[in-house]
């Protein structure tokens, strides 16, 4: 079994019941979204804690091999068009180690059916390949800038138990990472997996912006009401 991640915690008050694992996207770590907690309306959810893992350190290809954290290898040519050609070993490695940290979060008490998988980029197609494919009910999956990895064997690999699972899907029309074309094509087969998905597109780059925070803690609010 691998070594558990580090990771930074934040709790929005004491006794958590609820959490929720919050991936980072390529080369950043788990300290790149710590600071947008405070500033999440989440009226009516109960007690979280936010979950920042910092990825492994890995040689990345695109990126000419340099070490960095890294959920996955991207190469050369993966980000272009409709579809992805995901690292497949790499996916299903960081799959696991986020099964880990659900895990963890299980053994202090947080039920499964209140723990959220997010992540952008990078962490956000983790989130998808983990959220999807995990044996027990979860509160929800928040993809961020992000596509659907491993696409194909999604329909021998799903959870039943997350059939219904809400997902909060959101992505910038300017996006010259992933294009909004690789992201709405995830939506779609997403949509016609039967998954519900809640969309959102905003005037934005590969970024997050204030209206999408806005709607993120609403959402987290919706998923783990108490």
């Amino acid at each position: 079994m691998n070594k558990l991640l580090e990771t930074i915690e934040i709790e929005s008050a004491s006794n958590p019941t609820a959490a929720v694992i919050w991936l980072h996207g390529l080369g950043a770590d788990g300290n790149d979204f710590a600071p947008i907690v405070p500033e999440l309306p989440l009226g009516g959810a109960p007690a979280i804690r936010f979950v920042f893992p910092h990825a492994p350190m890995m040689p990345v290809t695109i990126n000419n091999g340099h070490v960095m954290r890294a959920w996955y290898d991207v190469s050369f040519g993966d980000l272009e068009g409709k579809t992805r050609r995901a690292d497949e070993k790499g996916v299903c490695a960081s799959q696991m180690r986020v099964n880990q940290l659900i895990e963890r979060e299980i053994g202090r008490g947080v039920a499964a059916r209140n723990i959220v998988v997010a992540g952008f980029s990078q962490g956000g197609a983790i989130a998808l390949q983990t959220g999807l494919r995990y044996p027990q009910q979860i509160a929800g999956i928040m993809a961020l800038s992000t596509y659907l990895p491993l696409a194909d064997s999604l329909a021998t690999e799903a959870a039943a138990a997350n059939s219904n699972v809400p997902i909060f899907y959101a992505h910038g029309t300017y996006d010259q990472v992933i294009p909004l074309a690789m992201a709405t094509a995830s939506r779609d087969k997403l949509a016609a997996s039967g998954y519900q998905v809640e969309w959102q597109e905003y005037p934005m780059q590969h970024s997050v912006c204030v209206e999408e925070i806005a709607a993120i803690g609403t959402w987290l609010g919706k998923v783990l009401r108490a």
